[in-house]
This record gives C-alpha cells, sequence and structure tokens, in this order.
C-alpha cells in the first residue's frame, strides 16, 4: 500500500504486541477523532514480557522501520511498556519522525496515593528493567513501591476482545500475587504497567475486594500526541482505520467487533 492510498494526511501508527495498544489508541480517539489511524500488531512475536532485552531492542526498531517505509505515518506510538522501556531510544534513534512511548505510570501514582504504598503490574520483562527502578527513584523515592509480574494478563485481555469468557482465576491470582505481599494490604494505587491490563481493569478492580484506584499513562500519552500533532490539518471525515499483523490473517478474525469500535476496519498481513 502507498501512502497515497492512505490518504493524503499521514496517519498515526500505534504499534503493541497485540489489542493491548486500543487502550491507548482509545484515549487518543477522544482527543483526535479524524486522525487516520494504522495500528500494527506484532503477534507473531507475542509475548514481549517472556523476551530478552536484546531481542526486543533488535526487534521492535526493525518492524517499525518497515511501518514505517510502508505506511508513511506522521508519528509513532509504541503502546506497549515492555517495548517502550528497553527499544524506545533504540527506535527514536533510527527513525526521523516523532516517538512516544509508553511508560508506567510511577509519578502520576506517587501522586495520588494516600497511603504511601503503590502496586505496580507489568510484565516480567517491564517489572525487572532499570528504566522503572530509575523511574521509582525520581518520582516515589519517598513511597513503597510494590511489583508484580503478571503476564497472564496479557492473553486474558486478548481473550476478552475475542469475545471469550474471562477465567476469573487469572484475575484473582494477579491481584492476590500483589496485595499478598507483605505491605500490600496498604496498597490503595496499582499502576497498570502494560497496554493490556487496563482492557481489564473492571475484572481487577472487582478481584480487589476493597477501593483501589487503578492507574495507567493512556490520557498523558494522547495528550502528548495531540500537543506533537497541534499543526495536523486532519481530514474532515473521520478514515478507515488499518490493522496490521506480524502473523496470520486468520487469526484475527474474532477480533474484527473489537477493532470496529475504534473505527479499524481494513487489515493486512505485514
Amino acid at each position: 500500500m502507498t501512502e497515497a492510498q492512505i490518504g493524503e494526511c499521514p496517519p498515526l501508527l500505534f504499534f503493541d504486541t497485540g489489542v493491548g495498544g486500543l487502550s491507548v489508541l482509545g484515549e487518543v480517539i477522544k482527543l483526535l477523532p479524524r486522525a487516520p489511524i494504522v495500528y500494527a500488531a506484532d503477534y507473531a512475536g507475542l509475548p514481549y514480557g517472556m523476551k530478552s532485552e536484546a531481542e526486543l531492542a533488535a526487534r521492535v526498531p526493525a518492524l517499525l522501520g518497515r511501518l514505517v517505509e510502508r505506511y508513511r505515518p506522521a508519528l509513532v506510538t509504541i503502546a506497549c511498556n515492555t517495548a517502550s522501556t528497553i527499544a524506545l531510544d533504540h527506535v527514536r534513534s533510527a527513525l526521523d519522525i516523532p516517538v512516544v512511548g509508553t511508560v508506567p505510570a510511577i509519578k502520576s501514582a506517587s501522586e495520588q496515593t494516600k497511603t504511601g504504598v503503590i502496586g505496580l503490574l507489568g510484565t516480567r520483562a517491564t517489572i525487572r528493567q532499570p528504566y522503572v527502578d530509575r523511574l521509582a527513584a525520581d518520582f516515589a523515592s519517598d513511597k513503597i513501591l510494590l511489583r508484580h509480574a503478571a503476564p497472564e494478563l496479557v492473553y486474558a485481555a486478548e481473550a476478552k476482545l475475542r469475545g471469550e469468557k474471562l477465567d476469573s482465576n487469572i484475575i484473582q491470582g494477579a491481584m492476590s500475587g500483589l496485595l499478598n505481599q507483605a505491605g500490600g494490604d496498604r496498597i490503595d494505587t496499582v499502576i497498570l504497567a502494560c497496554t493490556h491490563f487496563p482492557l481489564l481493569c473492571c475484572e481487577l478492580a472487582e478481584a480487589a475486594q476493597r477501593p483501589i484506584q487503578f492507574i495507567d499513562g493512556a490520557k498523558g500519552i494522547a495528550r502528548r500526541i495531540a500537543y506533537l500533532t497541534k499543526n495536523m490539518s486532519w481530514p474532515v471525515e473521520s478514515q478507515e482505520g488499518i490493522f496490521i499483523t506480524t502473523g496470520d490473517l486468520a487469526d484475527i478474525t474474532s477480533y474484527q467487533p473489537a477493532f470496529a469500535k475504534y473505527g479499524i476496519i481494513r487489515f493486512e498481513k505485514l
């Protein structure tokens, strides 16, 4: 597909391993409802949380290079915490357009907690990153940050968007793994440090069995994208969104009703 086929206005490109980036895209659409959208999912590489830093530092820039060459976007959003904490600098070095990353909302959580104890749910790769340590040191040095890896939630979010019944044990296990830690009874704020996880916010809140606020960075990312594209002239009418997968197109069929809610109705393979 050429740039002309996409439209005269260059699109916004969103990149994730799967459907998690929809939690970010949803907030962007609220601010920029007429922006052309290209959403790319690296299903052939799922799950990123189980891959090494070296693998992702090579894979993500290479894929985004191909996507940028094909779709000529105005801006790239890496709507994946794991990819952002590992490969964001590599991608920015490789591309000559703005690149927005997704990082755990530790600063916001630190500002909003009342008890001073914050929980963080993420993939195994995300919670162990020095980048997260630096965020904690910079913005939550006077707080207690308890982390728990819950990679199963990625698959639960994917299943939810396919319209399948969720396994409540997965949701409960994720919350228990966080709240049952020493000091976990004082957690009043939980950072959802994977873009898949906000898609399960209602289920996670129910599993907590007590009032807890869940925080992610989607709204802040949307504001950043709106600022960086403030001089763009968007089409008068909203455009057909395009979905690209690195996996098998046949595997995307069950997701199509969910994608349609975001204006994504065209499907292609990279």
